[in-house]
């Protein structure tokens, strides 16, 4: 026991997470990956949904304002396809999911994988915020995703973001990769055309950015995947979350800005 709260308390937060609240997050898991994968196995018997599983994706999140003005916030955003192998299963999908009362999680890597691990610490924040009488830090929530994903890390294919606003630290972006490290970032980028952007991240990222030019950040560097990415596509969907709460937005397939030799299909129809 001790030892265990020796762990816990690294995270930094009054209220230490018991192992009730936190549950059985191995047979947890185990059970809704199963389900998924039974779900999605029928016809055929399941072989096309084993063998080409959704992994094509760019999750965005930047860090804005300045501590020392007392304002700060995050900017989320991904686009919306899923697909399947070269098929595109879904054309409008929502890969940013709501763990907690400001805190959010951007899902890249298996579908089946990065919506279990959602459940399970969705489930677990929510035991968490009982006892506490009071929602999760960032933090806490990102070291419970964390916890999940080095658990299972032979079994998921789940490269995920953590990202939030709270009053202790304000606003924070917290990286998940593959295998269950947590780090905490000014801005990370993740998913199948993640690849193509890291760069272009590197030479636009300033710090103390307002709102507007975060926003701008994260809506550019989808845009530029989406054009270079074939498993990045779709739409462009965002959340701003500051201590005024949380903002969506969407920008439509037909205004997402084009870059390189893609086709401006609107001019193409016009002319014909």
């Amino acid at each position: 026991a001790e030892g265990r709260e020796g762990r816990v308390s690294e995270v930094h937060h009054p209220a230490r997470p018991s192992s009730q609240a936190l549950g059985d997050v191995r047979g947890r898991f185990a059970r809704t990956r199963q389900e998924r994968k039974e779900g999605r196995g029928r016809g055929r018997e399941g072989m096309a949904a084993r063998e080409a599983p959704e992994t094509g994706t760019t999750v965005v999140a930047v860090r804005y304002g300045d501590e020392t003005h007392g304002r700060t916030g995050v900017v989320l955003g991904a686009d919306s396809r899923v697909s399947t192998g070269t098929y595109v299963s879904n054309r409008a999908s929502n890969k940013i999911a709501r763990l907690a009362e400001g805190t959010y999680l951007l899902r890249s890597g298996s579908a089946a994988d990065t919506q279990a691990v959602g459940d399970v610490v969705r489930d677990a924040v929510e035991r968490l915020s009982w006892e506490m009488q009071e929602s999760p830090s960032v933090h806490v929530v990102s070291q419970i995703t964390a916890r999940v994903a080095y658990a299972n890390k032979d079994r998921l294919l789940a490269a995920m973001i953590v990202a939030g606003w709270d009053r202790r630290r304000g606003g924070q972006v917290h990286g998940v990769p593959i295998g269950g490290t947590v780090v905490n970032l000014p801005w990370s980028v993740d998913g199948s055309g993640s690849t193509y952007i890291y760069g272009h991240c590197d030479a636009t990222y300033r710090p103390g950015m307002d709102r507007e030019q975060a926003v701008a950040f994260v809506k550019e560097a989808l845009a530029l995947a989406m054009a270079r990415d074939g498993s990045s596509g779709g739409m462009i969907r965002m959340v701003v979350v500051d201590e005024d709460g949380a903002e969506e937005m969407d920008v439509r397939g037909d205004h997402v800005p084009l870059y390189h030799e893609e086709i401006d299909v609107e001019a193409v129809l016009a002319v014909r």
